[in-house]
């Protein structure tokens, strides 16, 4: 086993929860708050494991790990059968997960979420493979403890030859992080920290060590490819375009003209750098915008798009924000119908777990209804195959295209 970080002792702590928290647990929760534990036997430190008992029958429920960190005090790990937490469970759970991702190995596709936290049984560990390289990314200190059976696991299964650890905002402020630091190449070697790998065959590149989350966005592969496959011969206009995910595929499905709309002028150099990495006949245009301002923009001088993709960041990560999401969606929603040719399609995409699928629709259709548009709903899509959904808060990513008539 590869150890990355000394051995740090933990313990193990009986839970008795609150009625409606255990009956949330019975049902598969992975989270307890903890303002839901009516009893604990000793006080928790991080990575200490959480046994859950049943109130009435004291019968075993589940267990997690122990966060003092966080408000989600207990991350759950196993359900209703004991098991020994140990390096064989890692195993398994590695394992498991990584069967589930084979049919992505069949389409010329070499990046894939392995490891998707709560989903695959390992809350706030994310593990994302790019060619040879995997990236974990941890966003609680439950894992140090279990770090050396992880990474040792990870490096089996996949038989990548170069870790890379990336540490969360709150893991890198706390003191509790055993002399790691974000972005450590923990095992093997990193020649260069600009990585290329191949998604459905069209090449891209991630920063691993200081690119956002893992270094890339893996979650909208299948409706990227969706986008190349709908563009040829099209204008295409890519909204919040990153690193210029829609825009690459666009441009590698044959479209004559894509526009990556983007606030960031540093992501639309990445944009255009993964676009000359598929040698594009068509013609590549960045515009650096605040997406409601270069919206209008485009609108003011009537230009129009066969293809609009509005994919935004997450606009609601705390309750208190949910409104104001609405309200933007149904803005993106308005100003993108705006700008699509008759017959062209617009594609809409929210990523905001706290707004679900049906508001998401709803929102954006009643949106272009009220400006008189007339549409058909192509088609709706949700999570790619490396982005399981075991409970509904895991559930974020949805997307909807329609033909604007």
């Amino acid at each position: 086993m590869i150890n990355i970080i000394p051995d740090i002792q933990t313990k193990r702590i009986a839970i008795k929860l609150k009625p409606v928290a255990e009956k949330m647990v019975k049902r598969g929760h992975p989270w307890i708050f903890e303002d839901s534990i009516a009893k604990q036997s000793a006080e928790g430190k991080a990575g200490d494991l959480a046994i859950i008992y049943d109130v009435r029958k004291n019968n075993f429920l589940a267990c997690g790990l122990y966060d003092p960190y966080s408000p989600i005090r207990i991350k759950l790990i196993q359900f209703k059968k004991t098991a020994q937490i140990n390096d064989e469970w890692f195993k398994q759970r590695i394992k498991e997960a990584y069967s589930i991702r084979i049919p992505l190995f069949k389409t010329d596709t070499n990046s894939y979420r392995l490891l998707f936290g709560e989903n695959d049984n390992l809350p706030g560990c994310i593990a994302d493979i790019y060619d040879t390289i995997l990236v974990v990314k941890l966003y609680s200190h439950i894992w140090f403890p279990y770090l050396n059976s992880i990474i040792s696991n990870l490096i089996e299964v996949t038989g990548c030859e170069t870790v890379v650890l990336r540490l969360s905002r709150l893991l890198q402020s706390k003191n509790q992080s055993y002399g790691l630091k974000d972005g450590s190449v923990i095992y093997g070697e990193l020649e260069n920290e600009v990585v290329v790998f191949r998604e459905h065959g069209i090449l891209f590149s991630a920063n691993v060590i200081k690119g956002h989350k893992t270094g890339y966005f893996l979650d909208h592969r299948h409706n990227r490819k969706r986008v190349g496959e709908l563009s040829k011969d099209k204008h295409v206009l890519d909204v919040f375009s990153y690193a210029g995910g829609f825009s690459v595929h666009a441009l590698a499905g044959g479209a004559t003209r894509v526009v990556s709309l983007d606030i960031s002028k540093q992501a639309l150099e990445m944009a255009k750098e993964n676009a000359l990495l598929n040698n594009p006949k068509g013609k590549h245009e960045i515009l650096v915008a605040d997406a409601f301002e270069g919206l209008q923009n485009l609108i003011n001088r009537k230009e129009k798009f066969d293809i609009v993709i509005i994919d935004p960041p997450s606009f609601a990560k705390r309750e208190n924000e949910i409104m104001g999401a609405k309200n933007s969606y149904a803005r993106l929603a308005k100003l993108g119908s705006k700008l699509v040719s008759k017959n062209g399609t617009l594609v809409l995409a929210s990523c905001s777990s706290r707004v679900t699928a049906d508001d998401f629709f709803e929102i954006s259709e009643t949106s272009m209804l009220e400006l008189g548009m007339a549409f058909d709903v192509l088609e709706k899509t949700f999570h790619d195959i490396d982005h399981p959904i075991s409970f509904l808060e895991g559930a974020y990513l949805k997307c909807g295209y329609y033909k604007m008539k």
